[in-house]
């Protein structure tokens, strides 16, 4: 797992890349996050119980999105919550991202197929604020 942070040290991002392994349950986010992500690897015959969750009012004030990438190659440009360009990072096939604050753009490098994940309901326009990317050549890929 790897976390990407702001110059404050402000979480932007966590990513699984496609080869982390790990066994048991890995747990990538705090507690508080209000979408919450994991990754578990569990030998043949493990079992997880039925279980059903309980009503339990939450209070969401920001989106939090994960992008599974099924397919293909992206950057993720990661920005301040006041519009600055921080640095990027290159997505693969098999790789997980949890956008956790700030802002955040896309360019597909090739063909990309995706899943995006987030909290509901959908509230339209309201839930974001589109703004002008980078240049190309202010680029700064992150390894």
């Amino acid at each position: 797992m790897w976390n990407i942070c702001d110059d404050n040290g402000n979480t932007l991002a966590i990513v699984i890349k496609h080869d982390y392994d790990k066994p048991g349950i890995s747990f990538c986010t705090p507690d508080d996050y209000s979408q919450q992500l994991a990754y578990m690897h569990h030998p043949a015959g493990h079992v997880i119980l039925p279980h059903v969750h309980n009503e339990v009012k939450r209070e969401v004030l920001f989106t939090k999105e994960v992008l599974v990438i099924k397919k293909g190659h992206l950057r993720c440009d990661f920005y301040t919550d006041d519009q600055v360009y921080i640095k990027s990072i290159e997505l693969f096939s098999g790789d997980v991202i949890l956008l956790a604050s700030g802002g955040h753009g896309f360019v597909c490098l090739e063909e990309t197929q995706m899943y995006e994940i987030k909290q509901g309901p959908y509230a339209g326009e309201k839930d974001k604020t589109r703004f002008d990317a980078v240049s190309e050549d202010e680029i700064t890929i992150e390894d």
